[in-house]
């Protein structure tokens, strides 16, 4: 019985110390919840901006996708929880059952081992039993026996302490675990809402702006042509930096021969991939890098450059590293544009309100070079392209992920 109730023990802390590392994981599931969270209000904060128009905008569609798209991890998130603490519920209720079983065995034994002893001195008194014994050594053996029958009984005493203190304390986890599984579920029934109510906006969004497919074809062809322009803009900039850089060398007329300082700036930007600073403080990834999709009209395939970043109204835009300012335009449906060179790495920054930097201008990495335009539907949008000589690289796989 001793090597059951210690093997049972042992189970009751292995289950603790799974508990132990499995709430790490819990801890984590908690942080991305409320990081995810924090998402959504910082989305519902720049579509608030967009309340006083009525008409429905693409800005607020892909606000909206965004979203759907983090109350859907959200739901994920919690799912996790709950699956994780059912697990626990189930371990917990399994050794509770089993400390129980063996509690009560314990009395039991208990119980026997007393009744035992009263009938093996008849009734009589540990006083009468052992001077009832005819030889000393007789008298010796029996308080011996006394003696362990003693100590027997307090090690069953000990153990039956032992359980039932273990086994009040795993009680307590299970209400405690039942209580939160309680709290997890409401707070999915409540994030299910949102995402129903948000989905119901996104259908409602695009009802409204299929009816205006014209404008929206004539919208898309306008942004093709601004895109063009600002390819246009950044591969003569390249293009003169190459024939500049190269004049009297036999170097490749794809690349720039970069300076010695050129080469140091270029393999920093490098390295920094994945850890490069947002342009701006608040926002969110409206729309990605590449072909994709329109997000209304049928069979329309849209390509972008680089990727839009919807953020608040006059937000900030810095300078994601060190580098030189190549040049600041305007391009028609793209505002204001700042270009930076960082070796053969060039960063561009359109639909910009106000810029703050010139030509020429070597800047450092977080300095402000401008503020973000707001259109006419009340959408805060900034372009950002990152360029390595002539090939265009997706901007997200540079910048740190929130």
């Amino acid at each position: 019985m001793h090597l059951k109730t210690k093997l049972l023990l042992l189970c009751v802390f292995a289950l603790l110390s799974t508990s132990l590392l499995a709430q790490k994981s819990k801890a984590q599931l908690e942080k991305e919840k409320k990081e995810n969270l924090k998402k959504i209000n910082e989305t519902e904060k720049i579509l608030k901006e967009t309340a006083s128009e009525k008409n429905s905008s693409l800005g607020q569609l892909k606000a909206i996708n965004h979203q759907i798209d983090i109350q859907q991890d959200v739901m994920s998130t919690i799912n996790q929880e709950i699956s994780m603490l059912n697990g626990e519920i189930s371990d917990l209720s399994i050794v509770t059952n089993a400390l129980e079983s063996d509690l009560a065995q314990l009395k039991k034994e208990y119980a026997d081992m007393i009744y035992s002893a009263y009938k093996a001195n008849q009734g009589y008194s540990q006083l009468t039993f052992l001077f009832s014994a005819s030889t000393f050594n007789q008298l010796f053996l029996r308080l011996k026996y006394l003696e362990q029958y003693a100590k027997a009984r307090q090690r069953q005493v000990t153990q039956i302490e032992k359980v039932r203190d273990a086994l009040n304390g795993q009680k307590s986890n299970l209400v405690s675990k039942k209580e939160e599984q309680g709290e997890l579920l409401n707070s999915k029934i409540a994030e299910n809402r949102n995402l129903i109510n948000l989905k119901s906006k996104q259908n409602q969004i695009v009802q409204d702006l299929s009816k205006r497919e014209k404008e929206l074809k004539r919208e898309l062809a306008s942004r093709k042509r601004s895109i063009e322009q600002l390819d246009n803009l950044l591969a003569d900039i390249i293009k003169k930096e190459i024939a500049a850089s190269n004049k009297g060398k036999n170097a490749s007329a794809n690349t720039i021969s970069l300076s010695a300082e050129g080469a140091v700036l270029s393999a920093s930007f490098e390295d920094n991939k994945n850890k490069l600073p947002w342009p701006v403080a608040s926002g969110f990834v409206s729309e990605k890098f590449g072909k994709h999709a329109h997000p209304v009209l049928k069979n329309i395939t849209v390509e972008n450059q680089g990727v839009d970043i919807q953020t608040q109204k006059d937000a900030n835009v810095q300078a994601v590293f060190s580098g030189k300012v190549a040049t600041t335009a305007f391009v028609p449906g793209m505002n204001s544009v700042v270009i930076i060179q960082h070796g053969d790495y060039y960063t561009l920054y359109a639909k910009l309100k106000t810029v703050n930097v010139k030509k020429g201008q070597v800047i450092t990495a977080k300095q402000s070079i401008g503020s973000v335009f707001t259109n006419k539907d009340g959408i805060t949008e900034l372009q950002f392209q990152v360029w390595k000589n002539n090939v265009k690289l997706d901007p997200e796989k540079w910048l740190f992920k929130k």
